[in-house]
C-alpha cells in the first residue's frame, strides 16, 4: 500500500484535530469490529438464505434473463454482425455439429 500513502492528508488531519486517548480509541476500535462482524454475519446469512430458497440466480428469479440462450458461437456472430452464420461445434479433431443461424432461431 505504499503507493497510496497520503502524507499530506495525514498531516492535515493531525494539525486540525485533537489527539484521541489510547483507551478511547481502543474502545471504539472494538465497537467497530463487533459492528462489522455482526453486519458481515447477517449478510452471509442473507446470501445463504437466498441461495437455499431458490433465489440464488436473481436475474432468472426476477425474469430479467432469458431461459434459452444462444450458443457462444451465435453470440459472436451477432456481435460481429454476420448474417446467416454457420456455427461448427468441434470436439477433438472432428466436427460434431453444424448449426445454421436460421435453425437455431427456430429452436429458441
Amino acid at each position: 500500500m505504499s503507493f497510496f500513502r497520503f502524507f499530506w492528508l495525514r498531516n492535515l488531519i493531525r494539525k486540525n484535530t485533537n489527539p484521541i486517548p489510547v483507551d478511547k480509541a481502543a474502545l471504539w476500535k472494538n465497537r467497530l469490529a463487533i459492528a462489522y462482524a455482526l453486519i458481515a454475519w447477517n449478510a452471509f446469512g442473507f446470501v445463504l438464505y437466498q441461495i437455499c430458497s431458490g433465489k440464488g440466480d436473481w436475474a432468472t428469479y426476477h425474469g430479467l434473463s432469458e431461459e434459452k440462450k444462444a450458443s457462444a458461437g451465435h453470440e459472436w456472430a451477432k456481435l460481429l454482425k454476420i448474417d446467416n452464420a454457420k456455427v461448427y461445434r468441434v470436439e477433438g479433431f472432428s466436427v460434431k455439429e453444424v448449426i445454421d443461424e436460421k435453425e437455431s432461431d427456430s429452436q429458441l
